[in-house]
């Protein structure tokens, strides 16, 4: 569709307040597109034990399946801002859906492992460019008072998507193999792209800042370095010790931190960090990364514990926690309503406490824990997820001026698989510590029953640390104020 919109919207702040433009075909647009991309990075995980066999490959290096995966969108994501400001809505979606489609065939027919590993990396250049996007697009079209809900419907996207992956993938490897874990996904991304091409029309404005390259290394070393430093962690008994992690992690903070001096000096920066003199969105930062370790221990740990002092099957295990990521997308748009009428004060004060109870809860846990005290802790868990998160997003983006939205989505989404490399070594090597801890205090430390306890008491350690990280959520609920859109010269009123 050609850009023959843009006389008619010019009256108009938000496209949602033009009655002449139909918002709705492009949000399904940018969802099928997120749903399939995102659904995709949960579908491989329960099959990599079935690739190590058919490729006659190592633990080590099937996980790069997922290492690569995150590192990859840790290098792709902070350019994003940069990308949303030279490319249109529909050159940058359409691109993006076609790189990932094409990844997403390569790994399909793909012959050995590195293939397979080379179209699952481009697969992580279009999910990585995707969310970004997606945010970005919406903070154009609708005014503040209506993103709570929108953005809880991509809310609905992000949790929902995920929670079905392990269930839907298993399926698929036990009935079709899992080369259809890529050839199912083809269709929808294919479906995706002719959806919008046909419906998509251009909501941002190109405005071609200058490309500083320098910033670019900075990011991509810095980011890239710190990603695969913490992701490695786990492939040695050495784990931070290990050379190669603190020599990357070392390297990747180095290039961060170069990256972001060279951000504050530059007139048109790639990553803008002058958006964290808003309050609220700097608080929206703080309280996006508490919940997402919390979400972490949760959903790294209790699986281990499940499968481990409780001898669950790992299908077993993945049931216990699918009530818990169902409910949290299924709320979210709901959340996102009330955020929108009550503001965030109303959702995130007893959601934070809420939380808190729940991380001491689970903080007890013991080898004669019920099974509906895991059950109840994590539904616990996501619904309070669901209240907090994109209401906390969202209201840290409400205060940003909309030249600023590119790269306060930018900053978010770059979080999430630094967050996620790191939360997932942290805990991992917390757990451990306190493990090895308390065997080598005790006089049978080969005894099963030992190791239990002693996973145990690994698990009380990461949920006790993750207590105390939701009290600091806590404080930060009470102090959090609806966010009002920051004006600048030459941005239209509020209708």
């Amino acid at each position: 569709m050609k850009d023959n919109n843009n006389n008619q919207t010019k009256r108009y702040e938000y496209l949602a307040d033009n009655p002449d433009i139909k918002v709705m075909p492009i949000m399904i647009s940018l969802i099928i597109g997120a749903f399939f991309a995102i659904l995709n990075e949960t579908l491989l995980n329960i099959a990599l034990t079935t690739l190590m066999d058919e490729f006659n490959i190592s633990l080590t290096t099937v996980q790069w399946m997922a290492t690569g995966f995150m590192l990859v969108m840790g290098v792709v994501i902070p350019v994003s801002a940069l990308l949303l400001q030279w490319f249109t809505t529909r050159q940058l979606f359409l691109g993006t859906m076609v790189i990932f489609t094409i990844g997403t065939s390569i790994s399909a027919v793909s012959p050995n492992f590195p293939i397979l590993l080379i179209g699952r990396l481009i697969q992580a250049i279009g999910t990585g460019l995707l969310m970004p996007i997606i945010f970005n697009v919406f903070l154009l079209i609708f005014p503040p008072e209506k993103r709570g809900k929108i953005m809880g419907i991509v809310g609905l996207v992000i949790m929902f998507a995920p929670a079905i992956g392990p269930t839907l993938s298993g399926i698929i490897v036990e009935y079709l193999g899992w080369r259809y874990l890529f050839i199912t996904v083809i269709p929808f991304a294919v479906f995706s792209i002719a959806f919008a091409y046909k419906y998509l029309i251009n909501v941002s404005e190109v405005t071609k800042p200058k490309i500083d390259i320098l910033s670019i290394i900075f990011s991509t070393v810095g980011f890239g370095s710190v990603v695969y430093g913490f992701s490695a962690v786990g492939e040695s008994a050495s784990g931070f010790l290990s050379p190669n992690v603190y020599i990357s992690i070392s390297v990747g903070v180095i290039g961060v931190v170069l990256f972001s001096f060279r951000q504050l000096k530059l007139e048109q920066p790639v990553m803008d960090l002058r958006v964290f003199k808003y309050p609220m969105y700097t608080h929206a930062v703080l309280m996006f990364l508490i919940i997402m370790m919390a979400m972490f221990a949760s959903e790294i740990i209790l699986p281990i514990y499940m499968q481990g002092p409780l001898a669950l099957t790992a299908a077993t295990a993945g049931l216990v926690l699918l009530p818990g990521s169902i409910l949290n997308g299924i709320m979210s748009p709901f959340m996102g309503h009330l955020f929108d009428k009550f503001g965030p004060r109303f959702l995130m004060i007893p959601a934070t406490i809420i939380l808190s109870g729940t991380m001491f809860m689970m903080s007890r846990l013991s080898v004669d824990t019920s099974l509906w005290v895991i059950i109840v802790g994590y539904i616990l868990l996501m619904l309070t997820v669901s209240a907090i998160m994109m209401p906390a997003e969202t209201n840290g983006l409400n205060q940003l001026p909309k030249r600023l939205y590119p790269h306060g989505t930018a900053v978010m989404t770059t979080l999430q698989p630094v967050a996620g490399a790191i939360g997932v070594s942290v805990f991992i090597s917390i757990m451990n510590a306190r493990q090895l801890h308390f065997l080598q205090n005790v006089k049978t430390p080969q005894d099963p029953a030992t190791i239990n306890l002693a996973m145990v008491a690994g698990v009380e350690l990461v949920y006790f640390i993750a207590f105390a990280m939701s009290l600091a959520a806590v404080i930060l609920a009470f102090i959090v104020y609806r966010a009002v859109p920051e004006k600048e010269t030459g941005d239209l009123p509020n209708n």
